[in-house]
């Protein structure tokens, strides 16, 4: 009787999938457990690079969902400034598991968000949990608390509107806040805040950790909705600096192999969730670290472009991405290699001692 290795498609083989094929020519990486139709309203939410995500459904006429749209007047230069059209509501950057349940309790009422605020030496007024949507502060705390609540209930209408849920885990280091149990989406001190030792804590999420924070999300999620399905993602974004000790490469690897396994693992075990994946797709041994930019960090507009094309065409039933390829062999974009500014903790490479001269951010106000 035949082995089981006998009956198996080229994809399955290495040699077959992979080494005798051009990078573009690549194909089959995804098979979506369930279509998403043009009208289908999809949500995004998570890394700097679940950013992209929105905006190129978009431009493919899909559905995305923003619930929290900018006010009229601002300039398109304004509106990326304060996070607007980034994802589908105006969080900031969620770079964790534990992150996402904490939005999901708040805006569903499970639990009561702080009412702390963070000042600035120009006595302008900071929210923590988004310390980079108002990079000039509000005029008082009350102003900052109610912009919380209209992200809050963009939440709401976001999760009750939606069919799915398009997430992209960054990290697993947070920082913690001891005194109410929070997580915070950066290092008080750095974008904004002031840090306290004895007060904000690092903790590198596990993988169990990361699973467990990712169930109870999108169960709370789906309490809203019950139809609600998700798309996890990981993003190839490595991390731009660790606290941990390690090598800034090693702690990348560690805490992209936890995020991948978490979501590998939950995907496997319920059948509303499914896994795409972005992160093989731009780190993986065939493109030979052809979608970065020369900071090796920045995922380039071919990338994105080639990261969306693989998820379309696989919605489409038809992998046809290649007919979309300039080049068989992928080639970097050119670029300042610079941070991508819609990276709130790239904000870090600022204080590194290898930072460009004359390269600075902008204005990091003393709290006080």
């Amino acid at each position: 009787m035949p082995h089981p290795y006998a009956r198996l498609p080229d994809r399955s083989f290495w040699r077959t999938a992979v080494a005798e094929r051009q990078a573009a020519d690549i194909q089959d990486l995804w098979t979506p457990k369930s279509p998403i139709g043009q009208d289908d309203p999809v949500i995004t939410a998570g890394s700097c690079f679940a950013g992209h995500i929105g905006p190129a459904l978009l431009r493919e006429g899909m559905h995305w969902y923003d619930a929290e749209p900018p006010p009229p007047g601002l300039t398109e230069e304004a509106r990326r400034a304060r996070g607007y059209r980034r994802f589908s509501f105006r969080t900031g950057n969620i770079y964790t598991a534990a992150g996402l349940r904490q939005w999901f309790a708040w805006a569903l009422g499970r639990q009561t968000p702080p009412a702390e605020v963070w000042r600035d030496a120009d006595d302008r007024f900071h929210d923590p949990y988004r310390p980079a949507v108002e990079p000039d502060g509000f005029s008082s705390p009350g102003e900052a608390l109610a912009s919380r609540e209209v992200t809050l209930d963009a939440i709401r209408r976001a999760l009750a509107a939606a069919d799915v849920l398009v997430f992209t885990l960054g990290l697993t280091e947070a920082w913690h806040d001891t005194t109410d149990g929070t997580v915070l989406p950066m290092c008080p001190g750095t974008v904004q805040g002031s840090f306290d030792p004895d007060r904000h804590r690092l903790r590198n999420h596990t993988v169990a950790e990361a699973q467990r924070d990712l169930t109870a999300a999108l169960a709370l999620a789906r309490e809203a909705n019950p139809r609600l399905r998700a798309v996890l993602t990981v993003s190839p974004v490595p991390l731009t600096a660790t606290a941990t000790g390690a090598h800034a490469l090693v702690a990348t690897t560690h805490s992209k192999s936890v995020l991948r396994a978490a979501a590998g693992q939950l995907a496997a075990e319920l059948e509303y969730v499914d896994y795409f994946p972005s992160y093989e797709i731009v780190t993986g041994f065939p493109y030979r670290a052809a979608f970065y930019e020369p900071n090796l960090r920045t995922v380039s507009a071919d990338g994105v472009a080639f990261v969306m094309r693989h998820f379309l065409d696989a919605l489409r039933g038809r992998p046809d991405h290649a007919e979309h390829a300039t080049d068989p062999n992928p080639t970097p974009t050119p670029g300042s290699g610079g941070e991508d500014p819609w990276c709130d903790d790239a904000v870090l490479d600022y204080y590194s001692p290898g930072h460009r001269p004359g390269h600075t951010p902008g204005p990091v106000p003393a709290p006080r």
